[in-house]
């Protein structure tokens, strides 16, 4: 083959991927790229990709092979492919799959064709625990118990194991969507919605029934869950990061379905009820009075018996829950998310009990057709008022942080910003509460914390979704499912370190379409020249990933260089 200097590709031995973004085939060759690599780094001109064992199987999970890959990388690269790498990634990619669980009578039996692969793995301590006796050259008994746990040590080996061993069927659940919600408005599942919960389901097979659906948030990520109850019409258990969340859930199933709302019930602080649907969310389900207690609240996994457990927001599953769900890999698992990129590094754990990533889109690609909102990211740099200069030089490390986050000279940015907003639904959101207190005095506007009743804030999202209310400040409360629709301006003064799951969420809150086909804006307010801008190039990574750029002005030049709505 051929190799073309022109193409944006240099792909190394070890692993890594080093893309032109000035190229003029960058776009194509991100897209075709990002299946099955993750990007490491994204500043200006060079990008770094890197081939993991895990973007590997997930690939491999998803239906990609390792000649595919190998093609992509051959298709745009300057230079011949090293050869120890296509060795490396047809080598990983059959990894996945190379060991299989299976039903046997009433348990289970791991089967491994290769022999000598199967006699080294039996012999590994952390796999030898979870088996029971050999049944023949090939297979092991496995408790049905163990089930989660010896695929989390399998994938600690290296070898992530294909689970065929099948679900319990769960309690029936008559459920069907709507073609006209009860809001009076026309409801049908957009095409990928459809394709993601049929991929899920595989119907009804052992191959279908666990792992995860990428998409970005205002993507409609509820209705391919609501999509899958539908397709397997049994009891479900639906787990999310707040009671607002809950409150969205509630809302969109009664909408979309013809379930009546004795059928939906929440399981929160607030209210301990159980249905053929219920919603509850993470913090119950962690709650104990003692740290040396049990979690009480995790009897709600063999309450009733559920036939799908949908994982809202996965990334964010707290680790506790891990474990439970280890405990019950014979229900149907859906994890629902906009990024597989968790900030604990348990992405593994996600892969082998929930499952591995079953389905995504490119933000880009939804965004061309409509689906979500076109998107403007401008990375405003502030320089640190004269007074904190010293301060900052003489703080401890994380400190550093925390005072470029709080630069005061943040508020005029705003101010200005809001001035040429005034008539948009602008969302300020940040991460230090003293920071956001010192806005809301400054402009007026009201503020919703992790301390706000949630009658309050109710009321005040439904202010917002009304007009009522046009600008709001959130804290990092305003991360996770929020249904604000008509949001189009953010304004993120401060964020969790490098947080790239932050970053995807708080995109989110502005992508929901626009009626109108307007512009949605995202700004970012960085303070120049400190330890907050290390980690803004971090946080961008997820928006690069996504096929978005930042323009980047400095807060002198803002005026000129707001970019017009519409």
């Amino acid at each position: 083959m051929n190799y073309d200097p022109s193409n944006p590709l240099i792909v190394q031995g070890d692993r890594t991927v080093l893309v032109e973004v000035d190229n003029p085939r960058y776009p194509e060759a991100r897209d075709a790229l990002a299946p099955f690599a993750e990007l490491e780094k994204s500043p200006e001109h060079i990008h770094t990709y890197r081939l993991t064992p895990l973007s590997l199987w997930n690939a491999a999970a998803a239906g990609l092979t390792a000649p595919g890959m190998i093609d992509v990388l051959r298709t745009y690269s300057k230079f011949p492919l090293p050869a120890n790498l296509l060795t490396d990634i047809s080598e990983q990619v059959s990894r996945y799959g190379r060991v299989k669980l299976e039903k046997h009578e009433d348990a289970l039996r791991l089967v491994c064709p290769d022999a000598p692969l199967l006699e080294e793995l039996s012999r590994q301590p952390k796999v030898r625990e979870y088996l029971g006796p050999r049944l023949d050259g090939s297979s092991y008994l496995v408790d049905p118990a163990h089930r989660g746990v010896l695929k989390q040590a399998l994938i600690t080996v290296g070898y992530p194991a294909e689970d065929l061993a099948g679900y319990t069927d769960g309690a029936p659940l008559p459920i069907h969507l709507r073609s006209l919600a009860r809001s009076g408005l026309p409801f049908h599942v957009r095409d990928y919605q459809r394709d993601a919960a049929d991929i899920f389901y595989a119907g009804g097979d052992v191959r279908g029934g666990s792992g995860v659906i990428v998409l970005p948030c205002g993507a409609g990520k509820t209705i391919v869950g609501i999509a899958a109850m539908a397709r397997m019409q049994r009891s479900t258990l639906v787990l999310t990061t707040s009671i607002t969340a809950v409150k969205q859930w509630h809302r969109e199933i009664l909408d979309k379905t013809d379930l009546e709302d004795k059928g939906v019930a929440e399981y929160t602080g607030e209210s301990k009820d159980l249905g053929p649907v219920t919603l509850a969310t993470y913090q119950i389900l962690t709650h104990r009075n003692d740290k040396t207690e049990e979690y009480p609240h995790f009897k709600l996994f063999d309450q009733r018996d559920w036939g799908l457990i949908v994982y809202d927001e996965v990334h964010l599953l707290p680790a506790p829950v891990f474990r439970v769900t280890a405990n019950i890999q014979a229900r149907r698992r859906l994890g629902l998310t906009a990024t597989l990129i968790r900030e604990d590094g348990r992405e593994g754990d996600v892969f082998t009990l929930i499952g591995p990533k079953k389905y995504d889109v490119p933000w880009r690609e939804l965004e061309t057709r409509g689906w979500i909102a076109e998107a403007n990211c401008t990375e405003v740099r502030v320089g640190l008022p004269e007074a904190q200069r010293m301060e900052y030089a003489t703080a401890e490390l994380r400190e550093k942080y925390r005072i470029a986050s709080e630069n005061p000279a943040k508020e005029e940015v705003v101010g200005r910003l809001l001035d040429r907003y005034g008539g948009a639904r602008v969302l300020i959101i940040g991460q230090y509460l003293k920071q956001l207190r010192l806005l809301k005095k400054r402009f007026g506007l009201p503020l919703i914390t992790g301390q706000t009743a949630n009658s309050e804030r109710e009321q005040l999202y439904d202010q917002f979704r009304k007009g009522g209310v046009r600008h709001l400040i959130l804290s990092k409360v305003g991360n996770f499912a929020l249904d604000l629709p008509d949001a189009n301006v953010l304004i993120q003064v401060s964020g969790t370190f490098g947080s790239r799951q932050e970053e995807a969420q708080r995109l989110g809150r502005i992508l929901r379409p626009k009626g109108s086909g307007e512009i949605a804006h995202f700004y970012t307010l960085v303070t120049r020249d400190t330890r907050e801008l290390d980690f803004a190039h971090h946080r961008q990574l997820f928006l690069t990933e996504q096929g978005y750029s930042y323009n980047i002005v400095d807060a002198s030049e803002l005026q000129g260089a707001l970019p017009m709505t519409g």
